[in-house]
């Protein structure tokens, strides 16, 4: 790996990879994406670059790694300060990674949740649990364009890539997050109008027939 150069260890569907991959291009800066085998094999890189989780995306710039997406894009934003990302105060910029640590504990555990529900019970629940965390985060966008304001930003570059996970939710939970929270809905189409996101995050309907394989792989119903 030569100086320099900016590698990813990616899966497609990992909203994980999704946050870097869009971070970088918000930087216009070119990058290498490298993707793993993370059910048939994970590659030696990755095991030796994140030996403590062994998960994507792992980040490698001049041949040094970094894990965890959240670290990854703030490291992006010092590193690259042109065009900022996080807000240009300091209550700002805390306010920002208090939503992406709600977005980690509680949307994403909840959205999973859900895909692996089984049984009447557990999928009710979980429904109920997602749309509740859905109209907290309608909440916190409130009236405004993205996250920050009129700037697509740190929060959203953080939290659309988890958005094209929604569609398997929809179906295996029997609801429509745009009744459930237009507002978010709204955010959401504007945000995959930006060429940066689009390019990208994937279809929902490939997330959705990779998430049917991944309850048939774990024997759920």
């Amino acid at each position: 790996m030569s100086e320099n150069e900016l590698v990813i260890l990616d899966c497609w569907a990992s909203p994980f990879c999704m946050r870097v991959k869009i971070a970088l291009a918000e930087k216009g800066l070119d990058y290498e994406a490298r993707p793993e085998d993370l059910f048939g094999g994970k590659s030696d890189l990755l095991l030796t670059s994140n030996p403590i989780y062994k998960k994507v995306p792992v980040f490698l710039h001049d041949g040094k790694p970094l894990c965890e997406s959240s670290v990854i894009v703030s490291y992006i934003d010092e590193t690259w300060p042109a065009p900022a990302l996080l807000p240009s105060t300091p209550y700002e910029r805390s306010q920002a990674r208090f939503w992406v640590d709600y977005i980690d504990k509680k949307v994403l555990p909840i959205n999973s949740m859900q895909l692996k529900a089984s049984g009447d019970d557990a999928m009710e629940g979980a429904k109920k649990e997602f749309v509740e965390v859905l109209k907290v985060l309608e909440g916190a966008l409130g009236e405004k364009e993205y996250f920050a304001g009129d700037a697509f930003g740190y929060v959203d570059i953080l939290a659309i890539p988890i958005t094209c996970w929604f569609l398997a939710s929809e179906r295996f939970g029997n609801l429509k997050v745009e009744a459930e929270s237009p507002k978010l809905s709204a955010w959401i189409k504007r945000c995959m109008e930006k060429e940066t996101v689009a390019k990208v995050v994937p279809d929902p309907e490939k997330i959705y027939e990779f998430v049917i394989n991944l309850r048939k792989m774990f024997g759920i119903a």
